[in-house]
């Protein structure tokens, strides 16, 4: 699991971790004086990451844990978000925004993306980094 961000916090694999997410979030973007839009699309973005990583990572296993944790410089902030899982292979996405694909899996991917400033995985897809800048 990713150790070197500034704070960092293991959420339980349950379908309600919302309250953990949204308080590490308003806390830095309080901390950091981001604006209601930035902080907008961070929360969604990293809610999303936390909750594919519950489902589809640790597939709602309780005994399994979710690592939320951000770096931030006066530039940008970081939010690793790290699960328990197998991973998965990036490449066997596909894109939501199809009509053949209109079922398929990847509205998360293609949300934080969106959201995002930088979309990053690591370790076979189990971490996924959420960058955002603040210039």
């Amino acid at each position: 699991m990713i150790t070197f961000y500034d704070k960092k916090v293991q959420i339980d694999s349950t379908n309600n971790p919302e309250g953990t997410v949204e308080h590490l979030v308003v806390d830095v973007c309080e901390q950091m004086h981001i604006g209601e839009e930035k902080f907008g699309n961070i929360l969604l973005a990293v809610t999303e990451a936390v909750d594919n990583a519950i489902i589809h990572g640790n597939k709602n296993n309780p005994n399994k844990k979710v690592e939320l944790g951000y770096l931030s410089s006066k530039q940008d902030i970081t939010f690793a978000i790290t699960d328990e899982g197998e991973g998965f292979n990036i490449n066997t996405i596909t894109d939501p925004t199809t009509p053949e694909n209109s079922e398929s899996i990847g509205r998360g991917i293609f949300i934080m993306k969106a959201l995002s400033d930088k979309l990053e995985f690591l370790s076979k897809e189990k971490t996924v980094l959420l960058s955002f800048n603040l210039n």
